[in-house]
């Protein structure tokens, strides 16, 4: 029997359509948008469905879009295929992705999980408001290259690693200026190409710092449970079950680095044989075949 992680994909992944399909055709993904859209105060499912693009990509909206959304998507597996789930050795999700997983895991109810993401995305939104910024996707270099890269650029202001994502995808994060010179700067030093990100500023870096604290106080209200399946924590690469230790990364996280190749490379170290990408589009998937060109890796759509 394969030991499988489910994996729940981060802000970027959402997309103007996601999640009508699913909840026109599955009454249990229908009812997590109609008890967000209590939550929230406005209609996410509508939001998600129709747009309009720039108000599903601010910071603010798609955090819970793509929570909402990743859960639908695992209600679509559960319809699917019932057996699946009791597979599930471990969870992880890259960045707001964390949040799917430990809903997933039971560490969060649906409730306290979309509240959190919701404060979150909010407080990010401010911080990135207050500081023009914003992360870039550097391809083709190794990590020793990209912090050459990042120290030439602050020249011009903050910048940092903020996401390994798997061999030769690191993403930055800064100021807007230094983001610029990354990208001016970046094919001097080899790189094959570089990608702004569309996501509102320096994400996983002391930009976010005043986000972070108001995270930690959203979690002082929230109820955090003893994990039912390990969760792996994007700020240390390794897996998670105990609620004191998961409040305290879940802080961290909005201004540490993702480690998310070290947790893929720990999840295969750990035994899994094959993961399910549970969310809007194919991000993860595609990261995975970077580390390990064999692995399977279904994808259940949002």
């Amino acid at each position: 029997m394969p030991q499988l992680a489910f994996l729940f994909p981060g802000q970027g992944a959402q997309y103007v359509g996601m999640a009508q399909q699913l909840c026109d055709n599955l009454p249990a993904a229908k009812k997590l948008f109609d008890d967000a859209a209590s939550i929230l105060g406005y209609d996410l499912l509508e939001v998600c469905a129709m747009g309009p693009k720039d108000r599903l990509d601010s910071t603010a909206v798609s955090q819970p879009a793509i929570y909402v959304a990743s859960l639908a998507a695992l209600e679509s597996l559960r319809a699917q295929q019932p057996g699946v789930e009791a597979e599930c050795v471990a969870t992880a999700g890259l960045s707001l992705g964390e949040y799917t997983a430990l809903a997933f895991a039971g560490v969060l109810s649906f409730t306290d999980g979309l509240k959190l993401v919701k404060a979150r995305g909010e407080a990010m939104q401010a911080a990135s408001d207050a500081t023009p910024s914003g992360m870039v996707s550097v391809l083709g270099l190794e990590l020793a290259k990209v912090e050459e890269l990042c120290a030439k650029a602050r020249s011009a202001g903050i910048m940092q690693v903020a996401n390994h994502l798997c061999p030769g995808n690191i993403v930055v994060s800064g100021s807007k200026a230094a983001c610029d010179e990354v990208e001016k700067l970046a094919p001097e030093i080899g790189a094959m190409k570089t990608i702004r990100l569309s996501v509102a500023g320096a994400f996983h870096t002391d930009i976010m710092k005043p986000a972070d604290q108001a995270l930690a106080n959203a979690l002082d209200k929230a109820t955090l449970n003893l994990a039912r399946i390990p969760v792996w924590s994007n700020v240390d690469g390794k897996p998670h079950s105990a609620p004191a230790e998961i409040r305290g990364l879940l802080v961290r996280q909005v201004v540490q680095p993702v480690l998310w190749e070290a947790t893929i490379r720990g999840l295969l170290a750990s035994g899994v044989t094959k993961f399910y990408e549970l969310g809007p589009q194919r991000v993860l998937a595609g990261l995975i075949k970077r580390v390990e060109r064999k692995m399977e890796c279904v994808n259940i759509q949002a």
